[in-house]
């Protein structure tokens, strides 16, 4: 199976999980193909835009940033993520994730969701 660029739907999210401005998601892949996924998304921030802090419970969210530079809020703290960098966050742990810079800020977010028995 391929899905080509232009059958990826985006949508713009205003104040996405409480953060900032807007956030463009664009489907990579439809949930009609998910097997143990929630989520498979592209996700640009502008800058000064931004995804306010939630939890993950019960699965692990993947950021593989594509492009730009982000400010990432932990429990521990806040980390700088450039192009190429991986951000992994679950079993009950949260996160935001935001950009200050005149670049976009490009990412992959993957949800996979604990296997049910």
């Amino acid at each position: 199976m391929i899905i080509k660029s232009e059958n990826m739907p985006s949508e713009i999210k205003v104040a996405m999980r409480g953060g900032c401005k807007q956030v463009i998601k664009t489907d990579v892949v439809g949930k009609e193909q998910f097997l143990n996924l929630r989520l498979f998304s592209r996700f640009t921030l502008v800058q000064g835009s931004s995804i306010g802090y939630h939890d993950h419970v019960k699965e692990v969210e993947y950021y593989y940033i594509l492009s730009g530079e982000g400010i990432v809020t932990e429990s521990d703290g806040e980390k700088t993520v450039k192009a190429g960098d991986v951000v992994i966050t679950g079993w009950g742990a949260g996160h935001s994730i935001r950009n200050e810079k005149p670049e976009d800020l490009v990412f992959l977010g993957i949800i996979a969701v604990e296997k049910q028995c």
